[in-house]
């Protein structure tokens, strides 16, 4: 090989590589370098026609490694970023799910407790407006529920004493002794809400709304829990 050959072959090395880095340039953003690239790319392949058969197929191979090393990294970047911005994005949605189902848990919670605190401040103000009779029908009895349960839990109350005791006061069970409209075993438990248990309804009301309120946190819960189990 000459000196003037060898001097070729390095200088033409050398552009090839700085096309290379002309071309990434560009793609990766840079448009000031496209006429520097075009202008570097046509001194190679002029410079590449003095270099031997053999040479040349050096310098290309170096040529395309390098810039196919180059398309690597950039795709690799172009993949990080995505992949980021999506994680970014799910972090976001799962977050505002989160806000939105604790919200919904803490609406659920308010209106639980307004309306136990309702029906009970309705119930302990309504026995005693009840005047004491030695009997009571159906259709009293159910009045008297009516007024001293909430409006919007009354059929749910309704349904459990419908399957209960048929608004039967002073239904007992024969085989376990549960005693009144809701069945309470033992009847005696119904104490807590009046001495007249036995006797009175609108005691036996006041006892089963608190109880379905404490125990399940409103008579319509309470009501869903019989269906599903038949009993409360």
């Amino acid at each position: 090989m000459s000196r003037i050959s060898v001097r070729g072959f390095a200088v033409a090395s050398a552009t090839a590589v700085t096309a290379v880095g002309s071309v990434v340039g560009v793609a990766s953003g840079s448009t000031a370098q496209s006429n520097d690239a075009e202008a570097t790319a046509y001194e190679t392949t002029t410079l590449l026609a003095d270099i031997p058969a053999g040479q040349q197929a050096q310098v290309q191979t170096a040529s395309l490694t390098q810039q196919a090393d180059a398309q690597a990294i950039a795709a690799d970047a172009t993949a990080k970023k995505a992949a980021e911005e999506a994680a970014r994005k799910a972090a976001a949605e799962t977050a505002i799910k989160k806000k939105e189902a604790a919200e919904q848990a803490a609406k659920a919670a308010k209106e639980r407790a307004e309306a136990k605190k309702a029906a009970s401040r309705d119930a302990a103000r309504s026995v005693t407006d009840f005047p004491v009779q030695t009997s009571y029908t159906v259709a009293q009895i159910q009045a008297m529920a009516q007024q001293m349960v909430p409006a919007g839990q009354f059929q749910c109350f309704s349904n459990i004493v419908d399957h209960e005791s048929s608004w039967n006061y002073q239904a007992v069970n024969a085989s376990s002794g549960a005693y009144g409209l809701f069945q309470a075993l033992p009847g005696s438990k119904m104490a807590t809400a009046g001495a007249d248990w036995r006797t009175n309804p609108a005691t036996q009301i006041k006892w089963g709304l608190n109880y379905m309120n404490s125990r399940y946190g409103s008579p319509c819960e309470a009501w869903s829990f019989w269906q599903a189990n038949h009993w409360y």
